[in-house]
């Protein structure tokens, strides 16, 4: 029999506090486990001896007793790796960066394998920053796409948030974004610039961590009180009326 692939959510912030976001049930998948393909190896080995000593302060983790592999968006070879590793039986564990296994994240082609060769796949609750910002914005949460990253030029960036705004009030679709943390500056100013004033506009930073924050406002009331956000996680989503 192949062998099962468990999808293990992590945190999304590097402090204590947001372990608290993870449910302990976790562990056991973890200790079903003997190969883990994680998109960082190092954050991931420091997630679990967090995770051990706030959940089982009396227990080690041997990490060293697991086999590794890196997902670096999985090439063949590792694709190959995984697949062969299923085969065999062994019980596999995709760890994302941040958040959920498989939502925008490379850990998905891997799982398509698992699929693919009939393997049992186990998701495992944890937070995802899209739904969660989602669920606190007060936006349309029928109705709703995850976009990804804009583009980085600026007019074109710019381009792509208005057709967002556009769609956003043809559909009454919510539209939800991220950016690399450096541009959050730039990418809440071309919105600010770009989008009309009744348009519902907002900014999750943080989430799950003490300094959490998520607000919607209108374009007109956030330009009375931007934030500086640089560098600083963080989601996005718009509504146009």
């Amino acid at each position: 029999m192949a062998g099962k692939l468990y999808l293990i959510p992590t945190v999304l912030h590097d402090e204590e506090k947001a372990l608290k976001a993870l449910p302990v049930y976790i562990v056991d998948a973890i200790k079903d486990c003997s190969v883990f393909f994680a998109e960082n190896e190092k954050t991931t080995r420091r997630f679990f001896k967090k995770l051990w000593t706030a959940c089982l302060p009396a227990e080690e983790i041997i990490i060293d007793t697991y086999e590794w592999h890196t997902i670096h968006k999985a090439e063949e070879s590792v694709k190959a790796i995984f697949v062969q590793r299923l085969k065999d039986g062994k019980n596999i564990g995709i760890v994302s960066e941040a958040g959920c296994p498989g939502i925008a994240d490379p850990g998905q082609i891997l799982i398509e394998a698992a699929q693919q060769l009939g393997a049992t796949v186990h998701p495992l609750v944890g937070p995802n920053s899209i739904l969660l910002a989602l669920m606190a914005s007060g936006m349309n949460g029928q109705y709703f796409q995850f976009i990804g990253y804009l583009p980085i030029e600026a007019s074109a960036r710019k381009k792509a948030i208005r057709e967002l705004e556009t769609d956003s009030q043809k559909r009454n679709c919510t539209e939800i974004f991220i950016e690399t943390p450096y541009r959050n500056n730039q990418l809440i100013n071309d919105v600010l610039n770009a989008c009309k004033p009744e348009t519902k506009f907002c900014i999750a930073v943080d989430i799950t961590a003490s300094t959490e924050s998520i607000k919607t406002k209108t374009i007109t009331e956030w330009k009375k009180q931007v934030q500086d956000l640089n560098r600083r996680p963080a989601i996005f989503l718009l509504q146009a009326k």
